[in-house]
């Protein structure tokens, strides 16, 4: 298993240059930060969903990644109805409850709804987020950045890091079975609690080998005069093609629209309840 590395496809969402792929992906962005429109919102998610689908990326590749985002979701959701149990009555300005509870814990229609929205934000922004990170080429990803304006030397550690995460993987599979090798329990013969238990101390020889690479390649770096010019020349870098400029400009009139009609009516967020 790979986490969020680069895969290697023939369909139009690998085609596109990691440039426009970017400057697509932050105008979905904003729009899905800025809008509680829920229309918006659904027409994001089906779209995210199709892109994901024709760019043939196996999903047990990113089932982890996608594993982990669900858990962290739901953690959220927890927080805000624990914190902000009225947060949806704010917003909406009404007050439809659906069962009293203990105090100030009473589950509402607006809060329901509320809360609905945002894990629709989640599923909204998933897609495009693991599509950018794993049909750009690392390095051809950092020269993307650097085209929109970001400093090269920022863009090029965006670029190691992102192949430094499979050479972590590879290092941790390495030392895990090392370990089952001498006796450790690491698969999943053994609970989960065990399990974990006995990652804990692989952590260790994991960051001694981090942090050796980490200095081997910046020992590299310097004696090669990385970071002296103000600019550099990049060998991944793409001219946009007739797919790109598309992909951007419909992406461009999208967020117009999509942006007008959420404030169309002075209002970011969509009230069912009026």
């Amino acid at each position: 298993m790979r986490m969020l590395s680069y895969i290697e496809g023939n369909t139009p969402i690998h085609a596109l240059s990691g440039a426009a792929k970017l400057v697509v992906f932050l105008l979905w962005s904003i729009l899905v930060m800025v809008s509680f429109k829920t229309p918006i919102l659904c027409v994001l998610a089906v779209l995210g969903i199709i892109l994901f689908f024709l760019s043939k990326i196996p999903l047990q590749s990113v089932s982890f990644v996608l594993k982990m985002i669900t858990f962290f979701l739901l953690l959220n959701l927890g927080a805000i109805y624990l914190f902000a149990p009225e947060q949806g009555v704010l917003i909406y300005k009404t007050r439809h409850v659906i069962f009293e509870g203990i105090g100030r814990f009473t589950l509402t229609r607006e809060q329901l709804f509320y809360e609905c929205n945002v894990l629709l934000k989640y599923l909204t922004i998933i897609p495009p987020a693991v599509l950018l990170m794993v049909t750009t080429h690392p390095s051809e990803f950092a020269a993307s950045l650097n085209r929109i304006g970001v400093p090269y030397t920022v863009s090029y550690a965006v670029s190691l890091t992102l192949r430094y995460i499979p050479d972590v993987q590879r290092d941790y599979e390495v030392i895990s079975q090392a370990q089952q090798a001498r006796g450790i329990e690491l698969s999943r013969k053994a609970s989960w609690i065990k399990r974990l238990k006995r990652t804990v101390p692989l952590l260790l020889p994991l960051i001694f080998l981090s942090l050796d690479r980490i200095d081997i390649i910046s020992h590299a770096m310097e004696l090669r005069g990385f970071g002296k010019n103000k600019k550099r020349t990049w060998y991944s870098s793409r001219p946009f093609s007739r797919l790109d400029m598309a992909a951007m400009i419909g992406s461009a009139l999208f967020f117009v629209a999509a942006m007008w009609f959420t404030f169309k009516d002075g209002d970011r967020f969509y009230n069912p309840f009026r």
